[in-house]
């Protein structure tokens, strides 16, 4: 290969580029950035709006000019968005990350993404790039929806479970850990800014998802994220990239930049003068391919090469690594990079994928409060369904579903909205609806308050749908527009400065309320809400999240008692935004500090979900009261349903160390596992724990396992432990590179 076409494997071209303004192949374009070979092909389907079958007719003629036309005849990866679904006209959406979170649920995870995988394969879709792996701490920042929440351990288990559906046995579709690393952190909250924290926080809380899905789901890709770190932007960052992710972790995959990072060197970070030294930075830092376009690669590399300034052995190993991951998805000369184009659609729309949204949708419910046990709904004459979120489908959609990624188009969704299956309910059980929407999202206006009081009053129970509307919305902060109806509050580029209800929506709670019917709050929203009030003044409170296209037939399967509900908080929410950080593994100095007005304790502890019936704990019991500090122990606890209808717990394992020789979270998840039990059905749920679970990095940043007291607790949420029990760590032990244990082993075993 030449200098130039070794070059030509580290970059990309975009469906804009290639496509006239009627979907088609410009094939001057198609020359101009083709002929000398290309190393990704983005988004062609996605972002050319193009059907599945054109999507797949149109790649394959991208593919076949590449292997007949170039003169190495080199096929492209070609990648797509798939955060809670394909990224394009008729792909299955999902429900949102933090949604899917809330299940606590790695294998239904993976079916999701099997699911995605198979109508990605069908378009010709070789690599993704997702899932997200920040640890979502400061809840201001947009892109908390796209994450698997505060915990290091739930997102870690989460991702392998994403990566396993989507990356098969590997025959499958390449998935991207992203992003690399600490992107949650941000300054302020917001996307893109600084991020300062200590190497030790960086390890074991931001690095620690990357490390387990590299080590335990062999991920093919990770992305390198857009801020900087103590001053070092990540796509420049070699020590990141190169001597942790490749040296100590032994990752043999692809870096992919984040969209613009590169070029971001110059015209953001300000640590490049100018596209040829952003592009020598990244690839020197290890950054593969340069994505969405070639703006910094390409001819830049080898100016910097001829130059003298960037050595060729340098491009060679990116560009080994690019080709190494061409030939692992069959795309190298031998294999055939095309696919069947006239079954391009068959995976989409399938009644299999429907089921399996929906199914998602219910089990990501999460029940916050039932006074009274007002839900579920049963023998009501008539329902007052009101607030901006009730009947709007694109409402029940995360930021990286088509129609929220692009919410300027005209797009066509068969999707469920609540008031549709409230609807369907009351005509087959024949009960009255009324709908008042009462409010937009955002803007000022009260104009239909009092339908929406009027429509209460009349009812036998009201149901409000409300919280914040999420898009990718890379918008300026004029104050102007908070008088508009509909604005983005979350999602990409939509960091906020409060967690209340956005518009005017927590006065037509209040609106609504004034009258003597029973209240019921559902919480849709891809963030938690500041809501000390509802939980307060209301009755039922339920987090349906953004539950994807089937979103309505999940909220409504749990108000009207055909699911009960089992999702567990992924995230604690705050009583207000001036509490934060609140998530439950903090240190004890910062969750035991009080403020004048209020203390520390959060509004909803992370780990919280409420059920139709009730569990109760037996004692928690080790296997031994000594562990080796290469040892394990067997930690187990009877779970009893002592209700009197079947239902799902999480059971959840946490450790603390009692008298570490540095400051530790007050508790740490160390397992957890999902319980199915009929009405007065026990099991027996067996966590085995690896002592390196225990470990951390000592004062000299080696990871340790350390001498000292420790005890287990288990919780139906971080705040409400039901049994615990401590065992004596007998040693101190460095954890070799090849000794760590990320999870858990659990076993569940049912009473006859």
């Amino acid at each position: 290969m030449t200098l130039t076409e070794k070059a030509a494997q580290l970059g990309s071209v975009n469906a804009e580029e290639l496509l006239d303004d009627d979907g088609e192949l410009d094939e001057d374009a198609v020359d101009d950035h083709l002929s000398g070979g290309i190393g990704h092909l983005t988004r062609i389907g996605g972002e050319g709006s193009l059907s599945p079958r054109a999507a797949a007719e149109t790649t394959n003629r991208l593919q076949e000019y590449l292997r007949e036309e170039t003169r190495l005849g080199v096929p492209a990866i070609p990648h797509e968005e798939c955060l809670s679904g394909y990224m394009g006209p008729e792909g299955t959406t999902f429900p949102q990350t933090l949604g899917m979170a809330s299940t606590w649920s790695p294998d239904l995870m993976e079916e999701v993404t099997t699911t995605i995988r198979s109508q990605l394969e069908a378009i010709g879709t070789a690599h993704a790039l997702s899932p997200v792996l920040d640890v979502a701490r400061d809840l201001r920042w947009g892109r908390v929806e796209e994450t698997f929440g505060e915990d290091p351990y739930l997102v870690a288990a989460m991702a392998c479970g994403y990566v396993d559906g989507l990356q098969g046995d590997g025959d499958g579709i390449s998935a991207t850990l992203k992003h690399f690393a600490g992107h949650g952190a941000g300054e302020g909250g917001k996307n893109r800014s600084s991020v300062n924290v200590g190497r030790r926080e960086l390890r074991e809380t931001h690095l620690f998802p990357f490390e387990a899905a590299v080590h335990t789901a062999n991920a093919e890709s990770v992305m390198n994220a857009y801020h900087d770190i103590d001053g070092i932007p990540s796509a420049a960052d070699e020590w990141l990239l190169t001597d942790v992710l490749r040296g100590e972790w032994g990752f043999d995959g692809t870096v992919v930049s984040d969209y613009y990072s590169v070029e971001f060197l110059r015209s953001e970070h300000g640590v490049a003068a100018d596209e040829e030294e952003a592009g020598r930075m990244a690839v020197e830092a290890g950054v593969d391919v340069e994505l969405p376009y070639t703006d910094c690669y390409g001819e830049h590399l080898v100016s910097a090469v001829e130059s003298g300034d960037l050595a060729e052995e340098t491009v060679d190993a990116a560009a080994r690594r690019v080709l190494t991951a061409k030939a692992r998805k069959g795309l190298l000369p031998g294999g055939d990079p095309t696919v069947d184009a006239d079954a391009a659609a068959d995976p989409f729309g399938t009644d299999e994928a429907d089921e399996l949204t929906t199914r998602a949708a219910r089990e990501s419910m999460t029940l916050l409060k039932n006074e009274g046990d007002l839900l579920p709904l049963d023998d009501v004459g008539s329902v007052a369904v009101v607030g901006p979120k009730a009947d709007d489908v694109q409402e029940m959609m995360g930021d990286y579903a088509y129609a929220a990624h692009y919410p300027e188009e005209e797009v066509e969704l068969d999707a469920t909205t609540p008031l549709d299956a409230i609807d369907a309910r009351g005509a087959e059980h024949g009960f009255d609806v009324r709908h008042e929407r009462g409010c937009t999202t955002t803007g000022p206006d009260t104009d239909g308050f009092d339908a929406a009081r009027d429509a209460a009053a009349d009812a036998d129970v009201t149901v409000a749908f409300v919280g914040a509307r999420s898009a990718v919305d890379f918008s300026d902060s004029d104050r102007e527009r908070v008088n508009q109806p509909s604005v983005a509050t979350s999602g990409e580029g939509c960091d906020v400065v409060d967690l209340d209800l956005p518009g005017v929506q927590g006065d037509l709670l209040r609106h609504v309320h004034g009258t003597d019917t029973p209240l019921v709050v559902v919480l849709v929203s891809g963030k938690p809400h500041s809501v000390e009030w509802v939980a307060e003044e209301v009755p039922a409170v339920v987090h349906a999240w953004l539950p994807g296209e089937r979103g309505g037939e999940g909220v409504a399967s749990v108000l009207f008692g055909e699911q009960n509900p089992a999702g567990h908080l992924p995230v604690s929410i705050p009583k207000s935004v001036g509490q934060l950080p609140v998530h439950y593994n903090r240190k004890p100095n910062t969750a035991n500090e009080e403020y004048v007005y209020t203390d520390s304790d959060p509004l909803y502890p992370f780990g919280h979900g409420l059920s139709y019936t009730e569990f109760a704990y037996g004692d928690l019991s080790l296997s031994v009261d000594e562990l080796a500090p290469a040892g394990t122990v067997t930690a187990e606890v009877t779970v009893e349903n002592a209700g009197d209808r079947a239902g799902r717990d999480v059971v959840q394992l946490y450790a603390r160390a009692e008298n570490p020789d540095q400051a530790r979270p007050v508790q740490e998840l160390v397992g957890f596992e999902r319980v199915d039990l009929e009405a007065g059905e026990s099991a027996r749920v067996s966590f085995e724990v690896d002592a390196s679970q225990l470990a951390y990095h000592d004062r000299d940043m080696d990871l340790t396992v350390e001498e000292g007291p420790y005890e287990f607790r288990v919780g139906h949420s971080a705040a409400d432990v039901a049994t615990s029990a401590g065992v004596e760590v007998t040693g101190t032990k460095e954890v070799p590179a090849t000794g760590r244990t990320y999870f858990a082993e659990t076993d569940v075993e049912t009473d006859e």
